[in-house]
This record gives C-alpha cells, structure tokens and sequence, in this order.
C-alpha cells in the first residue's frame, strides 16, 4: 500500500483532488489531501491571515501535516503552484519523502519565485486581482471560472464555481529558499505534464526526465485531476509500482 499526499495548486482546495483520491482509495491506497491556510476549507483564515500568508506558510503547512499524521514514505504530488509547495516541504522533510510528482507543476530552482518560474501567466493574473483590508489577492473566484484551468464539463464548473477561493499574491512573489538541496536532488522525481504545455518546459528537464522513464503526458486541461481523473490515477499508481534507483534530475521550469 503507498502513501500519497495531494498539494493542490493556486485558488484550490483539497477538494479538487476528490475524484483522483477516491480511485486511489478503491485500490487500497491511503490517500490525504490537504488545503493549504487561507484556502479550500480554511478559507475562513484568509480575513484573519491574509497578511502573514506566503510560500513558507504554505511549505510548513505541509511539512507539520506529514508530521503531525507521522507519515513516511509518501509520494508528494503538487499541482501546478503545488509545485513550489512540494518542493519547499521535500526540501524540509526529505526523510518522509519516498518520491515527488509534478502534476503539471512549477518546477522551481533554489531562489526562484513563481513569478520567476511562470512570469506571464503570473502577471497577467495580477491584473485581475484586487486589495482586500491590505491584502493583494489574485484568481478571484466567479462564475465560469474553472475554463481558466481548462475545465470545460457544465457539471465541474458548477463544482468549481462553489469551491475556488482568492489566493494571496505573496505566495507566488515570495522566493523559495532550499536547506539542503543536494537531498532533495537525490529524491525520486516524477513530472506528469499537460501535452500542451510540453514546449513551455525546460527541454534539458523533459528530456532527462523522459530518458529515465518519468514523464508521462496527458492532452487535457491544466486541471488534469479534474478533466482525467481516472488517468491521473492511473499515472500515479504507476509511479508508486515504479522501481527507482537514488538520484533524480532537477531543473527549473514553468
């Protein structure tokens, strides 16, 4: 039985993992999805914490989850901003970390920022945000909001509509500062990539990543876990039943 935990991306929840979860659950697996503070079901902090929330809150969040549960072992999966999570929290807690999947994520070198890594997208982000009581949010939830991360089902963008929240922009400006990253190099590295993102990404990075057997492509929408839910899981049942050696490579990428 694997343990995987489930880092979801900007303006999500832990929710957007359910239908991915439950297929991994119904193969025995142990499955958590946590949202991180501010966003998702914890939303509610937001008005209380918006200040204080950036990439390092986000990062201890997940590292005093894996704590706190005492989970070793796992395989981390981070969604597109979950990339810079993962990647802060694997950088912090390596020893509970058995492999780390990229699901169509930032891929971040030590001292970038998301804004470093994905700059277009962020800034045109930012045009469309706003300051609440100080703080300046971004992917302001609305209705339809979900074509954004490519969703284009009627009955997912209802879902979505409900469940998206803002997101506060000091996480994607701050940067991401690694302790120990030769251990973290030597983690297991696995990308999972939209088809159409392929040519945006770091070609040394994908190709290396190709050559070891840990790349897969999926041709849908960013939010893959929602569009191909049952592949995702597909996907990741294959990287817990894949045999590694030590060692991974890693690159900065959008």
């Amino acid at each position: 039985m694997a343990t995987f935990v489930l880092v979801h991306g900007g303006g999500h929840g832990g929710w957007c993992y359910r239908p991915v979860a439950q297929r991994l659950r119904d193969q025995g697996h142990e499955v958590h999805a946590p949202s991180l503070t501010g966003l998702g079901e914890r939303a509610h902090l937001l008005p209380l914490l918006g200040r204080h929330i950036d990439l390092n809150t986000h990062v201890t969040d997940i590292t005093g989850y894996l704590y706190y549960n005492d989970l070793r072992e796992v395989i981390l999966v981070g969604h597109s901003y979950g990339g810079m999570v993962i990647t802060g929290a694997a950088d912090r807690a390596a020893d509970r970390i058995g492999r780390l999947v990229y699901l169509d994520a930032a891929n971040p070198a030590d001292g970038q920022s998301l804004v470093d890594v994905a700059g277009p997208i962020m800034r045109a982000a930012r045009e469309f945000g706003e300051t609440r009581d100080g703080v300046e949010l971004v992917l302001l939830p609305g209705e339809g909001a979900g074509a954004l991360y490519g969703v284009t089902d009627p009955d997912d963008l209802a879902w979505m509509d409900a469940r998206l929240t803002a997101h506060p922009w000091a996480c994607f400006e701050q940067k991401l500062v690694l302790t120990n990253a030769v251990r973290l190099a030597a983690l297991p590295t696995f990308h999972v990539v939209c088809t159409s993102t392929l040519a945006t990404r770091d070609p040394w990075l994908i190709k290396e990543a190709r050559e070891r057997g840990r790349l897969w492509d999926i041709d849908t929408g960013h939010d893959l876990m929602l569009t191909e839910p049952t592949r995702v899981a597909e996907v990741l049942l294959d990287i817990a039943a894949a045999p590694v050696e030590s060692g991974a490579a890693r690159q900065d990428g959008g």
